[in-house]
């Protein structure tokens, strides 16, 4: 391994060499390498800070820290009485970004928009098939079924007219799905045929410009002059992939990188002690769980579903992972601080004796084995994936089962969870929008078991009928009501492991300001200077 100093002299010689382009450097060592930048075929945080906090943005957006509504490239914006017709009017003056492989010929306008929707709602779009795994978050969200239609009455004015009344509408056009792209960039690359290019080679009018990726190791960006809300500060932002969360410390102590994602909750109080040092946290709208496949062999009685979660140790296996007061033992698929949390769920009490009689009762033989999805390096949601795999083994050992852990890279786990390779699928989700749908839908609804978002591939139709029954009632008692009777049903037949809501923990240099921590779990670095 590289030793720190030298670490520390290469990464020092790198921006003495490059510092004409960039005087002020912020480097961000983040946990896993971004998916891809086409942001409307993903759903994970890493791969939305990549792409749809840095490249792109939306109609609407969230004030920074908060999950406050405030306009972005909608100035403004209308709805009808019967919740039917949203009208959008266009900021006007926004650039895209011109880079060596690309140079706009006019700023951005409606086309962009209808653009940017159509492609994932009309079969019809040239571009809608141009992607191997669909829109999972546009399907997921039910947007398909949702959208009547997307029309532009001039080029600065765009109605969305709507199938049904949608509550949580506006909080959704926030969300990274609906990222607005360049619909001339588009042309472009399809009259060239290259359109794989839209993954590797963004375009969009946000506050940095993408410059280059080298796969595991590197991102790197430099600010927008030309950003309608105004230059970053930071003239080039670096994302410095490194899935072990010591090393991120590390990196971070020597000053190779600003700010540190993520790191495990039992270092914060020493990271607090380092005068160089300092620690932004929130109580995030976070969930890690274990999603148990229920089409596999066991899995799909619910008699078995149930033995493991009485198995699981949850409190220790929180205790370990966390550490005191940084995680509060999960019970729902969303933290309690969100509307219909269902206060009469709860954890079923250690049973090793009953879980091994539901097992002989299904019929599951001793020793039967089942495989586990586990990501390589520790993250918000799990700071020590090894470990939790580790403790849920030695747990399903006590009934009998054999757990057949597979550690693997980030993006190669989700797709081949998606595929429904695995048993057990061990991840999380940070809330992209504040509303209980933004974990209900994408999670454990039909439409994401279709497209294998839903790692579970649990439908069922109670469940299914109530969570679309709120997201068309705007009174807050009445959504609530609805989503307290869906988690009961979730409780009911217990597609996941519950585990955990954790904390959320930005470690940073002391001379760094202006960043925002989020709820959301998503970084956007737009206002981040490094003093």
């Amino acid at each position: 391994m590289t030793s720190i100093a030298l670490r520390t002299a290469l990464t020092a010689l790198l921006f003495g060499a490059a510092g004409s382009l960039a005087a002020n450097p912020l480097v961000v060592c983040t946990e896993a390498s971004p998916e891809g930048f086409d942001i409307v075929q993903y759903t994970t945080a890493v791969t939305f800070d990549a792409a749809a906090e840095t490249v792109f943005n939306r109609l609407v957006d969230f004030k920074p820290g908060t999950t406050v509504l405030q306009p972005a490239l909608a100035e403004r914006w209308e709805i009808s009485d019967d919740g039917l017709r949203y009208t959008f009017h266009l900021r006007q003056g926004v650039k895209f970004h011109s880079t060596d492989y690309f140079t706009p010929s006019r700023d951005f306008d409606a086309d962009d928009v209808l653009w940017s929707f159509r492609r994932q709602l009309d079969p019809n779009h040239p571009w809608h098939t141009k992607t191997s795994v669909g829109y999972p978050y546009f399907e997921s969200m039910a947007f398909k079924t949702l959208l009547k239609s997307v029309e532009k009455t001039d080029q600065h004015t765009v109605v969305f007219t709507l199938t049904r009344p949608e509550a949580p509408f506006l909080h959704d056009l926030a969300m990274a799905f609906t990222s607005i792209y360049s619909a001339e960039y588009g042309d472009q690359l399809l009259a060239a045929g290259k359109p794989g290019l839209l993954n590797s080679r963004p375009i969009g009018t946000g506050p940095f410009i993408f410059q280059r990726y080298n796969k595991d190791a590197q991102v790197r960006y430099k600010a927008n002059p030309a950003y309608f809300r105004g230059a970053p500060p930071a003239e080039t932002l670096v994302f410095s992939i490194a899935t072990d969360n010591n090393v991120r410390l590390q990196k971070l102590r020597a000053n190779e990188c600003q700010v540190a994602l993520y790191p495990k909750p039992g270092d914060v109080s020493l990271i607090r002690q380092d005068p160089r040092l300092k620690v932004a946290e929130m109580e995030a709208l976070v969930t890690g769980y274990i999603a148990m496949n229920t089409e596999r062999e066991y899995l799909s009685d619910v008699r078995v579903r149930k033995a493991i979660n009485i198995a699981f140790d949850r409190q220790t296996h929180v205790d370990q992972l966390f550490g005191e007061g940084n995680a509060q033992v999960a019970v729902n698929p969303y933290p309690s601080t969100m509307m219909g949390f269902n206060t009469d769920n709860k954890n079923p009490p250690r049973d090793l004796d009953k879980a091994r009689a539901l097992l002989k009762e299904a019929g599951v033989p001793e020793g039967a084995a089942l495989t586990l999805f586990t990501r390589n390096g520790g993250g918000q949601t799990n700071p020590n994936p090894r470990l939790s795999a580790e403790m849920l083994q030695a747990d399903l050992a006590r009934i009998g089962i054999r757990l057949d852990i597979r550690v693997m890279e980030w993006a190669e786990m989700l797709r081949r969870a998606r595929n429904g390779e695995a048993d057990l699928v061990s991840t999380g989700w940070g809330g992209d929008n504040g509303d209980p749908d933004n974990f209900l839908g994408p999670l454990l609804s039909c439409e994401a078991a279709k497209n294998g978002e839903n790692y579970a591939r649990w439908c069922n139709p109670k469940f299914q009928q109530l969570i679309t029954r709120a997201r068309a009632v705007s009174d807050h008692d009445e959504r609530a009501s609805l989503y307290f009777k869906a988690l009961a049903v979730y409780d009911e037949d217990q597609p996941w492991i519950s585990m955990a809501h954790p904390k959320m923990f930005t470690a940073m240099r002391e001379n760094v300001e202006g960043y925002h921590i989020s709820p959301l779990t998503t970084n956007n670095f737009a206002t981040t200077l490094v003093k």
